[in-house]
């Protein structure tokens, strides 16, 4: 399937810069909008990426960068999920259809693509935090540009976000927060009401009058400040019962809204309005995720971040390996596991599909907790269950468990509870880029005492692991990639297999592959080739990061004296370091190593496959690296 070319559009092509959509009438920038979401559709059927949330904000994109003098204004964004149509008109829709391409256009904003992206995003929570310091730089320079945040009403349960809005709240900068609200259905009557009220609230008559009112009454002779106050009392009571914003005006902001999110009049006419405001402002808007693509709206779970698809059915586009993915092997082992021990839960944070944990919360609906975007929460909150007894699995992406490290450590290695923590996403995630590569976990776990760490060599010995991890008795932790296993039979039965202890696949006396998780099987491939070519490579599937197999280790170091360690990780702190480690520690000489694994820097988006090719973690690269080491 082609995208449409830019050409054929009507409005599309004469806007490249929020400069162009200023000299819009209304009439054009809907037509646009109605442009866009077709471009935004055609362009992730062929690349994949996040769709449900960029058809949501395609309004609000325009009426932000109508209103606001951007990049001067700074816009962030939380997530970035939402920014495609952001990307759009400033300045790369040309690009547009790289998106999340190897050297082409990131999925989240980036402050290397663009002088509009203010802020570099992937995580959630952090736009306020952000936003805030640019309205207090904003007052140290004695410039006036404006700080504008938009967060979405899943973002806004994260502690990050909540921290913000306290301090921000009690600091009277100028500072606008969009609490863009997709989770919340709103009739048309409701939202054209609820903007004709803050459109008469927020303009510039009523404001004064306002403003006005409260300095009369203070200066009242003996009085004034009393009365002030008694008419606060009253407005806040009344607040409670009519204005949902009131938690928000009780934390120091000016409420607005709900704003119906898909009416460029409503919202171009309030945010003027809002412009013109002092302090702190938070604008509620509701929007509707996937909204212009049926099949997104009518399912945006699916199309929060989809691979490519066929625009006509919705379908995503078959792959050629039939293989489960490590995702769905985890979600019905866990499933088979909790059948015949009560003991078993899931803890997750807002990622019960993503973590194969949907099909377990049917079948044991009281058994599943997803506290929202939360993950230091998850991991306490697992701490707890893990005291009273129970076998908590928590299941979060590698990039997302790093917000919870203090946790593991202070609330579950300290305490060695039996929480189990199975990372998914971990390794090279491809098109997602640097803030979402899960490659750290080795580096920042291995330290914590009592953590056990393992990584399968496929989906079969993932399921054996998780086994393993239910009756170790002390944190654990099972890392396994994005995407599908290698194809391997699954066993009917589930064994227990030792701690520490690796396995060899594959022997040889020229050179020793000590691998981990998924680069396990290219490196048994590479033996078989080298064989091909006279050479006798030892292969080892470490199987645990911590504790090492450290009687297999020396023992091969003592008889083969070259040996190469694997792993999709970050070398510095990460397995092969523990490898050097152990033999340093044991006085063990004559023995060159060499570690393949990711240098001292962040991977930028593009396929794993190509990810695994750049960085010599694929087959080709394993062979490479052996045959520098085999001819030395």
């Amino acid at each position: 399937m082609k995208p449409i070319e830019i050409a054929n559009y009507d409005v599309l092509p004469k806007v490249n810069y929020p400069s162009d959509i200023r000299k819009l009438n209304l009439a054009e920038l809907n037509k646009l909008a109605q442009e866009m979401r077709t471009f935004i559709i055609n362009t992730v059927a062929l690349s994949g990426g996040h769709l449900a949330s960029s058809l949501g904000t395609v309004e609000l994109t325009l009426a932000l960068h109508y209103v606001f003098n951007t990049p001067e204004d700074r816009l962030i964004w939380d997530v970035g999920h939402q920014s495609y149509a952001h990307k759009i008109i400033t300045g790369r829709k040309e690009k547009f259809p790289t998106l999340r391409r190897k050297g082409g256009l990131s999925g989240f904003p980036k402050r290397e693509e663009s002088a509009y992206d203010a802020f570099n995003v992937g995580h959630s929570g952090t736009s306020i935090a952000a936003a805030t310091a640019f309205a207090e730089a904003q007052c140290l320079k004695g410039e006036h540009a404006k700080a504008i945040a938009v967060i979405g009403d899943g973002s806004l349960t994260t502690g990050m976000a909540f921290e913000g809005l306290n301090w921000s709240g009690g600091r009277d900068k100028d500072l606008i927060i969009i609490l863009n609200d997709n989770e919340m259905s709103i009739s048309p009557n409701v939202g054209a009401l609820s903007s004709y009220l803050n459109r008469m609230m927020t303009g510039d008559r009523v404001t004064k009058f306002k403003s006005e009112l409260k300095t009369f009454l203070k200066n009242i002779p003996s009085i004034g400040e009393q009365i002030f106050k008694f008419s606060k009392q009253i407005e806040e009571s009344l607040k409670t019962f009519v204005v949902p914003g009131a938690l928000f005006e009780e934390l120091g902001f000016t409420y607005v809204g709900p704003l119906e999110g898909h009416r460029l009049d409503y919202l171009i006419k309030n945010f003027e309005n809002v412009k013109k405001l002092k302090g702190p402002v938070l604008v509620h808007v509701i929007t509707q995720k996937g909204r212009g693509y049926k099949f997104a709206e009518e399912n945006s779970p699916t199309y929060h971040s989809i691979a490519p698809f066929d625009v006509e059915t919705g379908l995503t586009i078959p792959s050629a390996n039939t293989a489960p993915s490590y995702t769905e092997v985890f979600g019905r082992t866990l499933i088979e596991l909790a059948a015949s021990d009560s003991r078993i839960v899931a803890v997750t944070a807002a990622m019960c599909e993503g973590t194969g944990l949907d099909k377990f919360r049917r079948k044991f609906p009281k058994r599943l907790y997803d506290v929202g975007i939360a993950e230091q929460l998850a991991v306490t909150f697992a701490a707890g269950l893990a005291i009273e007894g129970l076998r908590p699995v928590v299941a979060i992406y590698s990039t997302f468990l790093q917000r919870a490290y203090d946790q593991i450590l202070h609330d579950v290695c300290l305490q060695k509870l039996p929480v189990i923590f199975a990372i998914d996403r971990a390794g090279f995630v491809g098109e997602d880029g640097a803030t979402h590569q899960g490659l750290f976990d080795f580096s920042y776990l291995r330290n914590l005492p009592h953590m056990v760490m393992m990584a399968p060599k496929d989906e079969n010995e993932l399921r054996h692991m998780l086994k393993t991890a239910i009756g170790c008795g002390s944190p654990v932790s099972i890392r396994y990639p994005r995407g599908k296993g290698a194809g391997v039979p699954l066993d009917d039965e589930l064994s227990i297999l030792p701690i520490g202890r690796g396995e060899v696949l594959h022997d040889g006396s020229d050179l020793a592959i000590i691998a981990v998780g998924v680069t396990v099987h290219p490196a048994l491939q590479a033996a078989r080739k080298l064989a091909d070519e006279g050479f006798q490579v030892k292969v080892i599937n470490a199987r645990f990061i911590k504790p090492l197999d450290a009687e297999l280790f020396l023992s091969t170091a003592a008889s083969v004296h070259k040996i190469l360690t694997i792993e999709e990780n970050v070398l510095d702190g990460g397995f092969g370091s523990a490898v050097l480690e152990l033999l340093a520690q044991n006085g063990v000489k004559d023995v060159t190593v060499k570690r393949l694994g990711i240098e001292d820097k962040f991977v930028e988006h593009a396929t794993q496959a190509e990810l695994r090719s750049q960085y010599g973690l694929d087959e080709a690269g394993i062979i490479r690296a052996a045959k520098e080491m085999l001819e030395k």
